[in-house]
């Protein structure tokens, strides 16, 4: 019975998303306010109509009902009961319901929230987003329905959930994810609404601007844990391998970081409102293309969730008709969106747009890189595209980046002085030059890539604790009158940027120092990485709730000191008979000792073992927290509850200098 509710309540969803697109838009055209009013109410019945479907998939996938196709290809008996539960988006209809859900849930958050925007917006803004909601549910009823049923006959237990997922990062990963890529939409539909209205003043801007970075928040936190999931869980100690369902998720981070700075611009200075429509639709587009790219099968990858190509299509027509007709509607505006307003070569506006120009050409390189093969592929041509690639770009454009944040951060609107620019910037850069060149020679000396990459990440964080200085004794009150004053949106910027800081260093560390040895070893073997030991202990093994695990013992020392005691483990899944790597990992801040077991070899009880020293790896994952932290104090920050900013507003949040 929970199936048949789950899939009436999709109907019902489906209703109401077509009742949310045509009615409200019709009601502003008509100038019909009852029917504008509709939308809110609309909105949220159709978030109540996917909760309740998301309910009755996690009731049935409880009481282990297989009679359900969904369950019973993604769950099994002896599965813990949080597998169970997080198995509803274990697999491509699930994880689709979970992504309507989301859509309805921002499309329902947006009416609750939006009670300072004028309602003919809302209508406008909600229509768009029940028009995406209309696609995604007809995918699932047509092609994807999580509830079908294996009538009359079905399996006594199910398939079990692929060893992959069975992690408690998958737990939380996916649903951080989808919540960054739907968030988007919110963006998407904004800009949509202004283009319909014909009328992009800045206050459109201000409305989006808090949508777009919660998206962008949530996004960052996803991405972080599917790193460093695929860290710990793939048994190979890489943290990003860009592979092509890793560069989906990357390259809508790239566009809505891009697109955050411009709203910024278009809000205070009424500048870029071309330019951040366009990255408010090609953000929200690449969200899109990923759904296309996982669940297509076109591309071959641990993260993909389906390989049928008619469910592909229909989502690339979706990609087609959402992009296609927001960018023609955007080409026919066009006109209507051009600013008297300028600035000048050196001014905040311009290093901005600097780095807009940079983070977009970024995500084109991640684009090409991506779809090439499979452009590749289509024509009978055999293309690889590998990491050397993407890194030979990628490291200089990051490096031409912080070189722009920096005149940013120390540069008013409108105009700055180069003269008084310069010596806000020169004095920090020896400090900067000489604690890289200290830091980036521990634990041992880097290449020069290496010492520039600790170089700018140290000059970024001067730089901003030298801004901050300058404008806490700007107030007459006194310094500490002054660090209280800043608001809570510029010292969200400063936390997000020192996270980059943080970033660019971790990843530095772990590119240029890290070791590792691939070597036979027995119990009662040693081995050594600089001055840590590792004693292979014993083996043994042990019965998990659905698996067997062959399980190694293997202590540490650090100059004949015990640190750790390490436990890889070769898992066998009973229902699947996949056999799964889970390495055993030594945390800590400075360094990672990372153990992984391979194949049994011919001898008795040796085995191929993997050993890595890993400096600096947890400052990535630091790194993305501290910047998607910066983000939520951002939005904390009053001023997003105002409809007007006031003069202590521009200086608070650095409109003034």
């Amino acid at each position: 019975m929970a199936a048949e509710i789950g899939h009436l309540s999709l109907w019902l969803a489906l209703a109401a998303a077509l009742c949310l697109s045509v009615f409200p838009l019709v009601g502003v055209y008509r100038n019909i306010i009852a029917w504008q009013w509709y939308a809110r109410p609309l909105a949220w019945l159709q978030w109540l109509a996917l909760t309740i479907a998301m309910l009755c998939l996690g009731y049935s996938f409880y009481i282990n009902d297989f009679s359900v196709a969904y369950v019973a290809n993604h769950s099994n008996s002896a599965l813990p009961l949080a597998y169970r539960l997080s198995a509803i988006w274990g697999g491509h209809e699930g994880s689709l319901l979970l992504w309507g859900w989301m859509l309805g849930g921002w499309a329902a958050m947006v009416g609750l929230l939006s009670r300072s925007v004028p309602l003919p917006m809302v209508s406008r803004v909600l229509s768009v987003m029940g028009m995406i909601s209309v696609g995604f549910l007809l995918f699932m009823l047509l092609t994807s329905n999580p509830f079908d049923r294996n009538l009359p006959w079905f399996p006594l237990d199910g398939a079990d959930l692929n060893p992959l997922l069975q992690d408690p990062g998958l737990i939380v990963h996916p649903p951080m994810l989808y919540m960054g890529y739907v968030g988007f939409s919110v963006a998407f539909a904004f800009a949509v609404a202004g283009l319909l209205a014909g009328n992009l003043e800045p206050a459109w801007a201000r409305w989006a601007r808090p949508w777009t970075t919660v998206a962008w928040c949530f996004l960052t936190v996803g991405i972080a844990l599917g790193s460093w999931w695929a860290y710990y869980e793939l048994g190979w100690g890489g943290w990003w391998f860009w592979d092509p369902v890793e560069n989906a998720s990357l390259l809508p981070w790239l566009a809505g970081t891009a697109l955050i700075h411009s709203l910024a611009v278009t809000e205070k200075r009424n500048l870029f409102r071309a330019w951040t429509v366009l990255l408010a639709i090609i953000a929200f587009s690449l969200s899109l293309l990923g759904t296309f790219l996982v669940r297509s099968g076109v591309l071959t990858s641990v993260h993909a969730f389906a390989n049928d190509p008619a469910r592909g299509a229909f989502i690339l027509g979706f990609l087609v008709v959402v992009a296609g007709g927001a960018l023609t509607l955007f080409a026919v505006r066009a006109s209507a969106l051009r600013s008297d307003s300028g600035f000048k070569p050196v001014s905040r506006e311009a290093f901005l747009l600097g780095n807009n120009l940079i983070l977009l050409t970024a995500t084109s390189v991640v684009l090409m890189g991506t779809l090439f093969p499979l452009i590749g592929e289509a024509l009978d041509l055999k293309i690889s595209i590998r990491s050397p690639y993407f890194n030979g770009f990628f490291v200089p454009l990051t490096f031409v980046l912080i070189l722009l944040m920096v005149p940013g951060v120390f540069s008013n609107w409108k105009r700055q002085d180069g003269k008084v620019l310069l010596r806000r910037m020169l004095p920090l850069v020896p400090a900067a030059v000489i604690a890289g060149w200290f830091g980036a020679r521990l634990p041992d000396p880097s290449p020069w890539q290496g010492v520039l990459a600790i170089m700018l990440a140290l000059y970024l964080v001067f730089a901003h604790v030298a801004d901050v200085w300058r404008r806490a004794r700007s107030y007459q009150q006194g310094m500490m009158t002054g660090l209280k004053k800043l608001g809570r949106g510029y010292w969200g910027m400063v936390l997000a940027h020192c996270g980059l800081a943080v970033m660019v260093a971790g990843i530095a560390l772990v590119s240029f120092h890290e070791v590792e040895r691939d070597i036979r070893m027995a119990p009662g073997d040693k081995a050594q990485i600089g001055h840590y030991h590792f004693v292979f202990d014993s083996m043994d093994k042990y019965r998990g709730p659905n698996f067997d695990s062959t399980r190694g013992h293997f202590h540490v020392s650090y100059q004949g000191e015990d640190v750790a005691i390490m436990h890889p483990e070769k898992r066998t899944y009973h229902a699947s008979g996949q056999v799964m790597t889970e390495a055993a990992i030594d945390a800590g801040f400075w360094r990672d000792l990372y153990v992984a077991l391979g194949e049994p070899l011919e001898a008795e009880n040796a085995w191929a073992v993997r050993i890595y020293f890993k400096p600096g790896i947890r400052w990535i994952w630091l790194g993305a927290l501290i910047m998607a932290l910066g983000g939520g104090l951002a939005l904390s920050d009053k001023r997003y509850r105002r409809q007007r900013f006031t003069a202590e507003d521009e200086v608070r949040t650095g409109v003034a200098s």
